[in-house]
């Protein structure tokens, strides 16, 4: 393996392995080096947005957290956790853009956790955009006191500067 490869901790390189069938990149361990390249880079963005942005690194979020956060999974998807609401959560997700077998991007409002969130499992939904993410590789929260619109349009702003990194960082990966 690459340079990169042996760079991400082994529980990413193995779920990275796992991922390397629904990916859209050359076969071989030259896509696994692409891979985990890609994933260093989306891990640079996320870590330098939660420090830019104030954001608190957390080993679990509780599902009764009145606060939102951003996770990334092992897969290098974002899901965006929206502030606990009447009526729930606003819950968006964004994948790694390179599989074929997840969307893309999915919003949904009123969602649920299904039991706390921690480093190393999958998120679970009881409603939400999706039913069951990748495993957890950092939870960050909103530090400061917001009223909700104000963390809503931070979160949501966060979200928007990693989609379009983490975009970037897709395009130099696939070969034409």
């Amino acid at each position: 393996m690459g340079e990169s490869f042996a760079k991400v901790s082994e529980e990413v390189q193995n779920h990275l392995k796992q991922l390397s069938g629904s990916v859209v990149l050359p076969e071989g361990e030259d896509a696994l080096e692409l891979l985990a390249s890609g994933w260093l880079e989306k891990e640079t963005s996320f870590m330098n947005q939660v420090e830019e942005e104030n954001l608190e690194e957390v080993e679990i979020f509780s599902p009764d957290e009145t606060k939102g956060g951003l996770i990334m999974t092992y897969s290098g998807s974002l899901l965006t956790l929206g502030p606990l609401g009447e009526d729930g959560r606003n819950v968006e997700y964004v994948s790694i853009g390179l599989r074929t077998d997840v969307p893309e991007s999915t919003r949904s409002g009123g969602s649920a956790i299904k039991g706390e969130i921690t480093i190393g499992e999958p998120v679970q939904f009881r409603d939400g955009p999706i039913i069951k993410s990748s495993p957890v590789y950092k939870i960050a929260v909103v530090q400061e006191e917001l009223p909700l619109e104000a963390e809503e349009e931070l979160l949501s702003n966060v979200t928007q500067v990693l989609a379009d990194e983490f975009a970037e960082v897709n395009k130099t990966l696939i070969f034409e």
